[in-house]
């Protein structure tokens, strides 16, 4: 008898765990379509190769129903150096991993981006598509020293975006179930250029 009861409990949870999966994939896919690279520079000042670029459609609208109730927010930014070598794997010249960080304060009603890697490191602001903006144009980055490139070489930039995963103390998934339905990431986006 209770092995009836087991083999039940089990095939009752397996078909709540696909029926989950179900409901919860569309939102993950939908999230993951929607953020994109757009509006990639590549230029250099004396000493440094400098990138501009933005992530375009990176907030849902459950994203920011979390960001106003006070859950933070971070994107990662991956950038990489490569010199493609023909039919050898291509050489990783550089790499880098920037943040920014997206809080609200309820109290003072404002939004505060800290960006460790710019020169402006900490934003704050009222508005909500400042904030944004802010977490968003990735601006004067400085990718590389110029004395790690030869001049007349090829190389590539490859530039990807993503949400950090969201950590909160155990009593409050109940609450922001739908935090799990952030996660996104763009396409690794490459660009060749000639030094």
């Amino acid at each position: 008898m209770k092995n009836i009861f087991y083999k039940n409990y089990l095939f009752v949870m397996a078909a709540i765990a696909v029926i989950a999966c179900n409901l919860i994939t569309p939102q993950i896919t939908m999230a993951a379509e929607k953020a994109y690279l757009k509006n990639i520079i590549i230029t250099n000042n004396r000493d440094y190769l400098i990138s501009y670029f933005d992530v375009k459609q990176a907030f849902t609208e459950d994203m920011k129903q979390a960001v106003l109730n006070g859950v933070p927010t971070t994107f990662s930014f991956l950038i990489s150096i490569y010199r493609p070598r023909g039919v050898w794997f291509d050489k990783k010249i550089s790499g880098k991993e920037i943040t920014s960080t997206l809080k609200y304060n309820s109290l003072k009603e404002e939004f505060t981006v800290y960006r460790p890697w710019s020169t402006s490191q900490t934003s704050v602001t009222k508005s909500f598509d400042q904030a944004k903006i802010k977490m968003t144009e990735i601006d004067n980055l400085q990718v590389v020293p110029l004395a790690s490139l030869k001049k007349g070489e090829k190389y590539q930039l490859r530039i990807k975006a993503e949400l950090d995963r969201v950590t909160l103390p155990l009593y409050l998934h109940y609450v922001f179930f739908f935090v799990s339905w952030w996660d996104f990431e763009t396409d690794w986006h490459t660009i060749d250029f000639i030094y």
